[in-house]
């Protein structure tokens, strides 16, 4: 069967109105999956009461202590429930990090300081992996540091 020029004419008028929404409706379909991929989801910041308190520095030198307010940074609501369920553990991996640290004078410096927000969330990690949570932070932020000589 073969279309006359009219009908062919009729025919593109009839299916053309459809055509763009059915291309922008496929378009719909697909931003979600874009969107997914592109947004960073949710911000938690979850507090970890009370601050930390500890002495830092080489055994029989003059007491150094540090003061450090942590919170933690997850991008899943789910995370807030695995944290606060092993926060003891949690809080005994920064406690000893804390001590672990021998160099006092450096811990004022924002390199020293970026390198241990990094091994907290390491150790974080870590014993989230090791419980099984399912879980993980994207990051440890200091709100309070002090060091005192």
């Amino acid at each position: 069967m073969t279309l006359k020029p009219k009908h062919l004419l009729l025919a593109l008028l009839i299916t053309l109105p459809f055509a763009p929404a059915t291309l922008a409706q496929e378009e719909e379909d697909a931003e979600p999956e874009a969107q997914e991929e592109q947004e960073p989801g949710i911000t938690d910041y979850i507090e970890m009461d009370p601050p930390f308190v500890t002495h830092v520095g080489e055994p029989g030198n003059k007491l150094t202590y540090l003061k450090a307010s942590v919170t933690i940074r997850a991008s899943r609501e789910t995370t807030r429930d695995a944290v606060e369920a092993h926060m003891p553990r949690l809080r005994h991996e920064l406690v000893m990090l804390f001590g672990e640290q021998t160099d006092t004078g450096q811990l004022s410096g924002n390199e020293k300081q970026q390198a241990l927000r990094e091994e907290a969330a390491n150790r974080i990690n870590a014993v989230l992996e090791e419980q099984q949570t399912g879980e993980s932070i994207t990051g440890v932020l200091f709100t309070e540091f002090v060091v005192q000589k």
